[in-house]
């Protein structure tokens, strides 16, 4: 056995030095420097790494051991260029002035991506004018409503991924930041506003994909702007309290909605949500959390796929729909179903697909199926998801299902456990 044992460390020890960094650089940075007490001829391997991983999380009762050890790491780094930094922890007492010498540490590596997990008050220049930072994440969300401030201007050429939370002054923080850097293609924004009215303009020509989380702590209702030419993706979550007025959404491919409630007391939701509908009438795969019932729906005229979660309410946004081809429903709730006075064109000409889940059975669903079976001519799928329900229950309710007149001869039925 321990020759065994002798031939597997002699033949990691004969690794070539990148491949040993390489791998080294996949672990947790405590065990990547653990690893120089093997041997000698590990014992500086892991100063090689191109990532750091270090995560303070074990360590919050030890703030001046934590620091030590970054220091220790950053100080004996030896590559020339750090591929990517995550560097975590969510105890409020480390000095300002040692996660400034972190960051500026990192800089000087030439780091290409950042995850900063700190308890941040102010973003040091050096990280603000990296030339070689690809991705950039702050995340405060360990200490909510922890308060960082961008207090110079921004210069990030090479940065096209930016996730960020901002709960302090996002028109001086959040937007100096996002307008500082040229080539930004991926932005994940969540933001906190008051009681103040100003526009939100997000005028990003190079951005792809939009992720939108608004928090409101106050009454007033503001307007975020989308100038997006080239934008493909938009998640829009949190409280709907905002007017989306939107001026270039040309490229649009896919939208997610998760909207909470209204926060607003001078307009009505279905005001902002129809608004907000309208805006992305464009969009050609669509995913809403919850389906807000407004009396006029704009018409979607290049849908695909349509996925609505948690509440299903009518057959009246199908009309709205015509080029529909896939329907896809997860129902968590109680809820109920309408059927549409006319039958919708996508069911004639378009829908092949339908997924239908559901947490509690009603007897809505069944006429909801027998709708959708009866009238959707050209359907191929109908995949079926029966959960919390004895399994006598779901042979019973299958057997019916089975035998539901289909418009459709090519018609095949599935089930999922």
């Amino acid at each position: 056995m321990s020759s065994l044992s002798e031939n597997v460390d002699d033949r990691l020890s004969g690794l070539p030095e990148d491949i040993l960094s390489h791998i080294l650089s996949l672990m947790p940075t405590k065990f990547a420097v653990r690893t120089s007490v093997l041997s000698k001829r590990w014992k500086y391997s892991w100063m090689c790494v191109t990532n750091l991983d270090i995560d303070g999380i074990d360590h919050n009762h030890c703030v001046d051991g934590f620091s030590k050890f970054v220091d220790r790491v950053l100080e004996c780094c030896k590559t020339s260029r750090l591929r990517s930094v995550r560097l975590r922890c969510c105890n409020e007492v480390i000095s300002k002035s040692s996660v400034s010498s972190w960051i500026d540490k990192v800089v000087r590596l030439n780091v290409c991506e950042l995850d900063l997990q700190l308890v941040l008050h102010e973003l040091p220049l050096s990280m603000l004018t990296c030339k070689t930072l690809t991705k950039l994440r702050l995340d405060v969300s360990a200490c909510k409503y922890s308060v960082w401030e961008c207090p110079s201007r921004v210069n990030l050429p090479c940065l096209k991924t930016l996730d960020i939370v901002v709960y302090s002054n996002p028109f001086d923080n959040a937007f100096k930041l996002v307008y500082g850097c040229p080539m930004l293609e991926s932005l994940s924004l969540e933001v906190a506003w008051c009681d103040h009215r100003g526009d939100y303009v997000f005028k990003i020509p190079t951005l792809k994909r939009l992720k939108l989380t608004l928090l409101k702590c106050g009454y007033a209702v503001n307007r975020v702007v989308l100038r997006v030419p080239n934008l493909e993706y938009l998640y829009v979550g949190g409280m709907l309290g905002s007017w989306f007025v939107v001026e270039d959404l040309s490229s649009l491919v896919e939208a997610c909605v998760s909207f909470d409630c209204e926060v607003s007391s001078e307009v009505t939701l279905l005001d902002l949500w129809g608004e907000f509908l309208k805006g992305i009438s464009g969009v050609k795969s669509l995913v809403v959390q919850e389906f807000l019932w407004a009396s006029h729906l704009p018409i979607f005229p290049n849908m695909k796929c349509l996925d609505l979660k948690d509440i299903w309410h009518s057959g009246e946004i199908l009309k709205s729909c015509p080029a529909l081809e896939h329907l896809h429903i997860e129902k968590l709730e109680d809820s109920w179903w309408i059927e549409p006075k006319l039958v919708p064109a996508c069911m004639l000409t378009n829908l092949t697909t339908i997924k239908f889940s559901t947490r509690k059975w009603q007897r809505c669903d069944m006429k909801f199926l027998e709708y959708m079976l009866g009238h959707a001519e050209v359907l191929k799928t109908v995949t079926i998801t029966l959960e919390n329900l004895r399994t006598e229950e779901k042979r019973r309710l299958c057997a019916e299902l089975i035998e539901l007149p289909r418009a459709s001869r090519y018609c095949e039925i599935h089930f999922t456990v």
